[in-house]
Formats: C-alpha cells, sequence, structure tokens
C-alpha cells in the first residue's frame, strides 16, 4: 500500500504541492528591494540543512506523533496503516486485513458505525472520552481522505482515524464529577435533615408533604416547611424557599425555620412572624433573601388568616371544586427590609382543601408563571382523596421528575367534614359573660351541663368546671368587656378558653402564702395538660388551656 498516494488529499497537502512547483519553475523572482526568502540553499555548507515542514512526509510525521492514528479503506474498512504509537497502545496489526477482525478495540469503542458516516459523507466527526480496552481514554476524530486521482467512488474512500489520549483529562473530569456528587448528597442530606421528620397531627386537619431535590447539584436549594401546633386547637403553617442553591442555601432555611417555630409559640399573627423572620433574614446573611408564607387555621374561625413575604398565593378548593388564590396581602421578600407586612384571610370551610408550595412546581423556563399557577389550580380542582393522594397527584400533574431543574417543596391540608360517630365527637359550645361577677356561677354551671352532656368522666369534669371558673374568675378582675366563654372537644382534647377586651397578658407567677389573689393561672397550669393566651385580631386576648381525652396522646 502507496501510503503517499492515500495522503495525497489530505487537506492541505495540494495547496503545499503547487507551491513547491511554483517555487522550482521561479527559483528567484521578486521584485526590486525586496528581501530575500530565507531558503535553506542560502546558508553556509557549515549549516546542516533543516527541511521545511511541507516537505516532510506525512508518514514521517505520523510516525513520530504520540496520537494514535490508523488508516483504513474502502467499504469494510481494510487496515492501510497504524503509527507506531497506535502499535504501542494495542499491539502489531497487518495491513490489508479487515478492521472489523483485525481493529477489535474500535469495535468495543463503537466507532464503526461512526467509520461507515464518515466515509458517506465525506465529513469529519468526533467523539471525546471513550474508555479503551487498555483501560486509557480517548478522543477519536474520523477524518475522510481519498487517492490522489480522486477515482474509485467508496472504494476509493478511506478513513484517517486520529486519536488523543485524555485519560488526566478524563480523570480530573470524574473526580470533579464525583465532588459534585458528594456535595449534592450532602446538600440532600442537611436539607432533608432540616425538614420535619415528622408532621405534628392537628385535631382539626389532615396534612400530608412531599419534598422533592432538583436533579442537578445546582438544583438542590432551601424549600421547607413545617406544621406547628399553637395549642387551643389552632394550627401554624409555614412554607419558604430560600433564594440560592447548594449547603449554604440549606443551612440559611434551617435557621429560618427554627426561627419561625421559636415565634410561632408566641403565637403572633402571620404578619407580625414575618416582620421578626425579615430582620432575622437580614442579620444571617444581607445577601440572602427568602420567600415564604405563614398561615395559622382556627377551627372556630372556619378560615386561614396567612401572611406572605414574596411567596406564591395559597390555593384552597371548597367542596364543590372551585378553588380560590390568596393573592392578597403580599410583601417583598424576607431580607428585604423596610416593609410593614399584613395578614390576609381565606375561607378554608369543612370539606375544602389548601395547598402551599414553592415556585419549583410551577415555575418552567419556557413558560409564564401565572400559566404554572393556572394549571395547578386545574389539577387540584379534579383533585379529590387523602392529602397525601392530593400531593402526588398534583406533583405528578406538574411533571416533575427525579432530573428536575428545581427542588420543589408542597404542603397539602384538609379540613374534613365530619358526620355521623366522627362528627360526635367534635362539639363547640359558648356563653357570652354579661352581669359582673354574678357572670362566674353562670359559667361554672354553663360548664358542668355541657361537660356532663359531652359524657365526660366524672374527674374530667370537675377538672374542667374548675379551669372554667379560674379562666372566667381571672378575666373578671383583669379583663374587660366583652367576655366570652367557649367549650370545645375533639377527638382527643377537652379545650377551655376565655376572651375579653384588654390586651394585657397573665403571666404565671408564685404567690406568696399572704396573698389573696395570683393562684389562678397556676391553678390552670397545674391541672391542664397545656395552657397559654394570645392577643386577639380585634383587640383584646384570649386565655386558653386543654385538657387530654383518657386513651389519647397530647401534641
Amino acid at each position: 500500500m502507496n501510503f503517499t498516494r492515500w495522503s495525497a488529499r489530505l487537506p492541505g497537502t495540494q495547496r503545499r504541492a503547487a507551491a513547491r512547483t511554483e517555487q522550482t519553475a521561479s527559483p528567484d523572482r521578486r521584485g526590486e528591494g525586496s528581501v530575500p526568502a530565507a531558503r535553506a540553499e542560502r546558508l553556509t555548507d557549515a549549516t546542516p540543512t533543516v527541511p521545511a515542514v511541507d516537505e516532510l512526509r506525512v508518514r514521517e510525521v505520523l510516525d513520530r506523533i504520540p496520537s494514535l492514528v490508523a488508516l483504513v479503506h474502502g467499504p469494510d474498512h481494510r487496515i492501510a496503516y497504524v503509527n507506531d504509537a497506535y502499535t504501542s497502545a494495542f499491539g502489531v496489526r497487518n495491513l490489508g486485513e479487515r478492521a472489523r477482525e483485525a481493529l477489535p478495540e474500535l469495535d468495543a469503542l463503537g466507532l464503526f458505525p461512526l467509520l461507515d458516516q464518515v466515509q458517506r459523507s465525506g465529513k469529519s466527526r468526533t467523539v471525546k472520552s471513550r474508555k479503551a480496552p487498555d483501560g486509557r481514554s480517548y478522543t477519536f476524530t474520523c477524518t475522510p481522505v481519498a487517492q490522489g486521482d480522486g477515482k474509485g467512488g467508496s472504494d476509493g474512500r478511506g478513513v484517517l482515524v486520529f486519536a488523543t489520549d485524555v485519560t488526566d483529562h478524563a480523570e480530573a473530569a470524574e473526580r470533579l464529577r464525583a465532588s459534585e456528587r458528594r456535595q449534592r448528597e450532602t446538600a440532600v442530606t442537611l436539607q432533608r435533615s432540616l425538614l420535619p421528620q415528622e408532621l405534628e397531627e392537628p385535631d382539626d386537619l389532615r396534612i400530608a408533604a412531599t419534598y422533592h431535590p432538583g436533579g442537578t447539584e445546582a438544583a438542590v436549594g432551601g424549600d421547607w416547611y413545617d406544621v406547628i401546633t399553637l395549642g387551643g386547637g389552632r394550627t401554624a403553617l409555614v412554607i419558604g424557599d430560600v433564594m440560592g442553591r447548594g449547603v449554604r442555601a440549606a443551612a440559611v432555611m434551617g435557621q429560618l425555620r427554627t426561627a419561625v417555630r421559636a415565634y410561632a409559640r408566641l403565637d403572633l399573627p402571620p404578619h407580625e412572624v414575618l416582620q421578626l423572620l425579615d430582620g432575622l433574614a437580614a442579620e444571617i446573611d444581607a445577601n440572602q433573601i427568602a420567600t415564604c408564607a405563614y398561615a395559622i387555621h382556627d377551627p372556630n374561625e372556619g378560615n386561614l388568616i396567612y401572611s406572605s413575604a414574596g411567596h406564591l398565593p395559597i390555593l384552597v378548593r371548597d367542596e364543590n371544586g372551585k378553588v380560590l388564590r390568596a393573592d392578597e396581602p403580599t410583601g417583598p421578600p424576607l431580607g428585604t427590609g423596610g416593609w410593614m407586612h399584613t395578614s390576609g384571610s381565606i375561607p378554608l370551610a369543612p370539606g375544602s382543601t389548601a395547598v402551599l408550595y414553592t415556585d419549583g412546581l410551577v415555575e418552567r423556563r419556557d413558560a409564564d408563571l401565572d400559566e404554572g399557577i393556572a394549571a395547578l389550580e386545574r389539577a387540584l380542582a379534579g383533585a379529590t382523596g387523602t392529602p397525601q393522594v392530593v400531593c402526588d397527584r398534583l406533583v405528578r400533574s406538574a411533571g416533575v421528575t427525579p432530573d428536575h431543574d428545581d427542588d420543589v417543596a408542597v404542603l397539602v391540608l384538609q379540613h374534613p367534614a365530619r358526620s355521623g360517630p366522627e362528627g360526635e365527637l367534635f362539639h363547640n359550645a359558648a356563653l357570652e359573660l354579661l352581669g359582673g361577677v354574678e357572670a362566674a356561677p353562670r359559667a361554672r354551671a354553663f360548664a358542668s351541663g355541657v361537660l356532663t352532656s359531652w359524657r365526660f368522666p366524672a374527674d374530667l369534669h370537675d377538672l374542667g368546671v374548675l379551669a372554667t371558673s379560674e379562666l372566667v374568675a381571672n378575666s373578671l378582675q383583669h379583663g374587660t368587656p366583652p367576655m366570652r366563654l367557649r367549650l370545645r372537644r375533639t377527638d382527643r382534647r377537652l379545650i377551655i378558653e376565655v376572651t375579653d377586651g384588654d390586651d394585657h397578658l397573665p403571666r404565671r407567677r408564685r404567690a406568696e402564702p399572704g396573698d389573696e389573689s395570683g393562684r389562678g393561672i397556676a391553678i390552670v397550669a397545674t391541672i391542664a395538660s397545656n395552657w397559654g393566651c394570645r392577643r386577639t385580631p380585634g383587640g383584646g386576648k384570649a386565655v386558653w388551656c386543654e385538657f387530654a381525652l383518657p386513651g389519647t396522646r397530647s401534641t
């Protein structure tokens, strides 16, 4: 096989040959005043002659380069040439043999379809970082070549295989990918550890939540959710999203979630909780912002009181399938400062389902955000079943997959419409406290009658009447009208609550032996499973206590 004949059509060889012909025909045709060419024949005899690059034979060049080179020709890819580097890597190859049998390493790399394509199209193709049987990685470039006379059709075409050893680069890239995988696993582990391991279970709500990390390291972010029982039958629901990615975002999320739980124990209105979070977010990291929605469910009110710091609107589906969107009020994200947040309200009657979610569920690069929210509304309108079923259906309808480009958090809550035997476990009773000090005996009589009708055991009945007496007496002494007593029972607890128009919150203190007052709250705290107080939105306060029913656990 004449290698020169095959190499005559390689890129640039014809131009260089033409240039040499022209120089031979006109050895010294230069204009007046031009600079003589620096050619080898003008040097002294003592200086060794160095051939020009275009005077070197192609084979001499290819034999000396460290890259692997092989030349095959014809439709069955018979071997025309392999260089020394190729022989050193894979052993001696016999010229003229079919490459499929003589070059098994190319077959193992899946290169023969590429050789066919290059031969048919006449265009070069490259495949990057393929691992060869010798354990090293190569980037292969396949270039079409033809005989010097250009005849022979496909029989006259060959393919030059040029392989560059990129093992060091491939190993470095694999180390980088492994490092990224470890970082992502660390971020996901941290993220999941900071989320609730088990959701709290309010008496009046059924709740489910899910978190899906993004499919790439860059997509692991700071989404979080939480459910916090506030006492007195009320429940706080939180969802948020820290802007940013990776471990840092997850760490900031953990700090904000811990702060929310601490502020929730103060039983503040939603907008005051966000106001406190706003200042804390700026202290944690002035360059880090977060969105958050904080809502409180009160079964006595039949609605959600909420506030939003730049977060997506809460969606509520009523028992008829109509979906409402809680658009207002919405303030800027946490950490921006200088904004007074406000609270809004959205109905959550028995039979309703509410959804809190992060932007990964509805935001897509090729669609408007409002379109994503509208699609979620349509999916929610047709979603029935338990909260977990609804949660899974919404995630599937949004097309969330393991390689999703953003993390997703969804919190679904239902206020079930109870009837039959289950409905008998939930009752409410209320009494307006009018007439001054004589309201106390009326309140005790009212509580005794209600607890008797609810068929509580005698010991729980007596404790409930005693707690009612102490709370009412405290309100009559320190509060202002209007005053109201409310009794509520669930399947797990008895709740007693007294409201009045004074916003001074009572506190538990130790009364001295000679004191005639100051023991009421201490007595309530001693006999009840839990107690607390809060300011009410319209002014005034509510003081409550609760007793766990026999056979249940208090949460």
